[in-house]
């Protein structure tokens, strides 16, 4: 079995806030995250597929149609964008790195060919925050 990675970059600006809360709850749980301003990230998005190299190309799926399938189904809809407000598969859910992760990967599954089969989402928030997810 065979692992590939596509990279792509995205920056999205987003609250971590539960309405049901006060002020004061929500500030000691998410901190500097529940600013009633926003706040931003610049996020890297990694999609790993898998499978087996097709025998007349060696191609496991062709990388440049993979950064399209990603760009039209989640990026566009992603990038400069307010994940709370502007980002139609969030609306609802609370914007952690987590659940836009899980939401990513419902993203692309309706989005690829059925022989391509993926393997995992890794969603870095910052250089050294990161949430992978494997569909499970």
């Amino acid at each position: 079995m065979l692992y590939l990675t596509r990279i792509e970059h995205f920056n999205a600006a987003h609250k971590l806030y539960n309405n049901d809360w006060s002020r004061e709850k929500n500030e000691e749980v998410f901190g500097k995250c529940a600013n009633e301003n926003w706040h931003g990230h610049n996020y890297e998005l990694y999609v790993t597929i898998k499978g087996e190299p097709h025998p007349e190309t060696g191609f496991l799926f062709d990388v440049k149609k993979l950064s399209v399938i990603i760009n039209q189904s989640v990026i566009e809809k992603l990038d400069h964008k307010n994940l709370n407000m502007d980002v139609d598969f969030m609306r609802g859910k609370m914007c952690s790195t987590e659940n836009l992760a899980k939401a990513i990967w419902q993203e692309l599954i309706r989005a690829l060919p059925p022989q391509v089969k993926l393997h995992a989402i890794k969603l870095y928030e910052t250089p050294r925050i990161y949430v992978e997810y494997f569909g499970e």
